[in-house]
């Protein structure tokens, strides 16, 4: 499995990104069992310890429990704790430009939201 990591932010975090896109995505459910570390490093080629980083993190935030001599599962909550943040993240950080953008551009409520349906329509 050939993967590319940026240099922008450390391996750890990229890989614990991918694991929350998997999870939004419906991927990765709760209940389901991540990988383990040694699956992931060898799939990867990481380092276990880059491994173990991702997943802590994704326990600090009570996304995945451990169970002992078990492995890795994702909680219940895990999804609804992701959309809440990842909403929240969006309105924070990225919705003030896009509506910025709409202004600049000249563009209305109505014209975006009968474009947003027509689309819905095609799909």
């Amino acid at each position: 499995m050939t993967v590319t990591w940026n240099d922008n932010a450390p391996i750890y975090r990229q890989l614990k990104e991918r694991i929350v896109v998997m999870m939004l995505d419906g991927q990765l459910k709760p209940g389901d069992a991540l990988p383990s570390v040694r699956q992931i490093a060898a799939d990867y080629q990481l380092n276990p310890i880059t491994v173990s980083r991702a997943y802590q993190e994704l326990a600090d935030e009570s996304l995945v429990e451990k169970r002992r001599g078990l492995g890795m599962y994702v909680t219940e909550a895990a999804t609804g704790k992701l959309l809440a943040s990842e909403r929240e993240r969006f309105l924070r950080e990225e919705w003030p430009a896009i509506l910025e953008r709409i202004a600049r551009l000249g563009l209305r409520v109505d014209e975006l939201l009968n474009r947003a349906q027509a689309q819905e329509k095609q799909a």
